[in-house]
């Protein structure tokens, strides 16, 4: 019965968001445990050549497979980086005691479910309200992470680490290579389609040029992203263990902002180029380490289009 229950989150937990969709995860069932390991042969090596990213998005598709299973009515239980001479196993799930679901855990797994991408720029006459804020905030800090709302004059500061992070990748070949490589793929099982994509336009912020111009194909509608708050998601230190803490943080934060109606989507260029990292480090009251910035608002009322997703026979192995 457990391993069946296992198999159900890991196949759920394919929906977690991850580093332009690229699914960086493994799951393998053994007996009653369920294993997680990072895919070296997902990670962007231009991009993200420490695996900081490959790792958040693994620990983004732990936390699904945890909501899954407290949505079923499990306990998971969560061994984190079990094996160090295993550094590709970053945590293995075995199922406490039988816990019914809670109207959080169930609205968790059905935010996991409706969770999209929103790439289109937020309107300025709807403000996120402050309540709503409170509740993604404590819903990240109850993971191993802290989540930072940056003020007006903060986001300012973003602005100029992500143009400048902007500027350097444009200049870097290999970076705009892996891109490129991500967007434009044949399996339509993973990467950037174009049809969750806007094409540029002026905002408070820039976010990423997935390169695709004329070929993005997500009418961005009337919104200039005015409305947009900011959350900087950070960890006191700055190892594998807290880039999966920072993964788990970011889909409990963003699962809530699901739930509160509001849409989100990720910023990692400006924790990808080490100078705009160090910037928004210094836009944090303590001295911690940011692992991702959330852009989050009152999206349109129809949603964006789903990512595509690689089948479950590609990612789950049992036995």
């Amino acid at each position: 019965m457990h391993t069946t229950a296992l198999l159900r989150a890991a196949r759920d937990a394919r929906l977690a968001p991850s580093i332009l969709n690229s699914q960086p995860w493994r799951w393998r069932t053994g007996g009653s445990a369920l294993e997680l390991h990072a895919d070296p042969a997902r990670q962007l090596p231009h991009i993200d050549p420490h695996g900081r990213l490959m790792t958040i998005s693994c620990g983004a598709a732990l936390h699904h497979a945890r909501v899954a299973l407290s949505a079923a009515g499990h306990e998971p239980v969560v061994d984190r980086m079990p094996d160090p001479g295993r550094p590709t196993l970053l945590a293995r799930i075995t199922i406490g005691p039988a816990r019914p679901p809670t109207s959080e855990s169930l609205a968790a797994y059905d935010s996991m479910r409706r969770r999209r991408t929103e790439r289109r720029p937020f309107a300025a006459d709807a403000r996120v309200p402050a309540e709503a804020l409170t509740r993604v905030r404590a819903a990240a800090e109850a993971e191993r992470a802290h989540l930072y709302v940056l003020d007006s004059p903060d986001v300012e500061y973003l602005r100029y680490a992500a143009q400048g992070a902007h500027t350097i990748t444009a200049h870097d070949t290999l970076a705009a290579a892996e891109l490129r490589q991500w967007t434009h793929r044949d399996n339509a099982a993973d990467g950037v389609p174009p049809a969750t994509v806007v094409p540029d336009a002026p905002r408070p912020v820039p976010v990423r040029d997935f390169g695709l111009g004329a070929e993005a194909e997500l009418p961005p509608g009337s919104g200039d992203d005015s409305g947009a708050e900011y959350l900087v998601v950070a960890t006191s230190g700055d190892e594998p263990a807290d880039w999966l803490g920072a993964g788990e943080a970011t889909s409990a934060a963003w699962l809530t902002a699901t739930t509160e109606g509001l849409g989100a989507s990720p910023m990692s260029e400006v924790v990808e180029i080490p100078g705009a990292r160090v910037l928004v480090r210094t836009l944090l009251p303590t001295r911690e380490q940011p692992q991702l910035v959330l852009r989050v608002g009152v999206p349109p009322a129809c949603g964006p289009p789903p990512s595509p997703r690689r089948p479950a026979t590609g990612v789950v192995t049992e036995g």
